[in-house]
């Protein structure tokens, strides 16, 4: 294809994928895009095109946070952490988009060092400019008022509170309490104080908290699922290839799409029922525009 041909192709998918999301938004529906394929760099892409691409939500000199799970010192392969090559796409097109500075940070389990580097997250931002990987500082926190029916306040991380964008990039794998951890359960990552307490009602306490703090965007990875003895993990034989990754600007959907990867129902998930009675998002996927991308 000679370069006229290509720029010319170029300007008509930029104008097929501005109608698509006129459509989409015309439909008055919560749109879930779905990408699958083995190079997973293009497959997180074309997720976002569906939705308009990165520019939607990232204005120029935006700060940005993009918070993945990289919670457990595991390396990629074992599914308990978010994707790196996943990471740095979002990442990368965060600064297309024109970014100021992009920050990516989690809340780990394990010591946050080891996770950071061998989740593979580290490694994959090392030498990006304007990207802050950083470690979680106590004196950040922010008590939060939530007059949730389970926490009537909380502490949250402030500079996730005080970003431009917040982009919500899970992993989608097994939970031995709630059954899957998707995109309303990353939202534990930024927070503070005693997270286990919460465990005794974890539906209604993730809901108070994702119906005050709510994501611009939620990319879920579901490249490669932990599918048992989750959220941790530690056999590969619990892992499972799907080459799929999930956007969508309703992360409810989202969540409920993600959940039949695993052949569940929404349903079947307290967490998502709780958070969809509540009105925080849709959860019949008959009422979701799901789109392949």
């Amino acid at each position: 294809m000679d370069r006229r041909a290509f720029l010319r192709l170029l300007g008509l998918s930029s104008i097929f994928h501005q109608w698509l999301v006129r459509e989409l938004a015309a439909a008055d529906l919560p749109v879930v895009a779905v990408a699958e394929g083995a190079d997973h760099v293009r497959v997180t892409r074309n997720a976002l095109a569906v939705l308009g691409g990165m520019g939607r939500f990232v204005k120029p000199g935006a700060i940005v946070v993009v918070k993945p799970n990289m919670g457990w010192d595991r390396s990629a392969e074992y599914g308990a952490n978010t994707s790196p090559v996943v990471v740095r796409t979002v990442v990368e097109e965060c600064l297309k988009a024109g970014a100021k500075k992009v920050k990516v940070f989690d809340r780990t389990c394990n010591d946050e060092r080891r996770c950071y580097v061998n989740s593979g997250i580290e490694p994959a931002l090392k030498g990006m400019k304007n990207v802050e990987l950083k470690y979680l500082e106590s004196e950040r926190y922010k008590k939060v008022t939530l007059n949730g029916k389970a926490l009537k306040e909380w502490e949250l991380y402030g500079e996730a509170l005080a970003a431009d964008v917040y982009i919500n990039v899970p992993v989608a794998k097994h939970h031995g309490l709630s059954r899957l951890t998707l995109g309303l359960k990353n939202v534990m990552g930024i927070m503070g104080g005693n997270r286990g307490s919460i465990h005794k009602q974890l539906d209604v306490a993730l809901a108070d908290v994702n119906a005050v703090f709510k994501p611009h965007l939620t990319i879920i990875d579901a490249t490669r699922v932990l599918t048992a003895h989750g959220p941790q993990g530690g056999d590969l034989k619990d892992v499972k290839v799907l080459n799929k990754v999930i956007a969508s600007t309703d992360t409810v959907a989202a969540d409920a799409f993600a959940t039949t990867l695993f052949g569940f129902r929404p349903e079947d998930i307290a967490v998502t029922v709780t958070a969809h009675k509540r009105g925080i998002g849709e959860m019949d996927l008959k009422k979701v525009r799901i789109v392949k991308a």
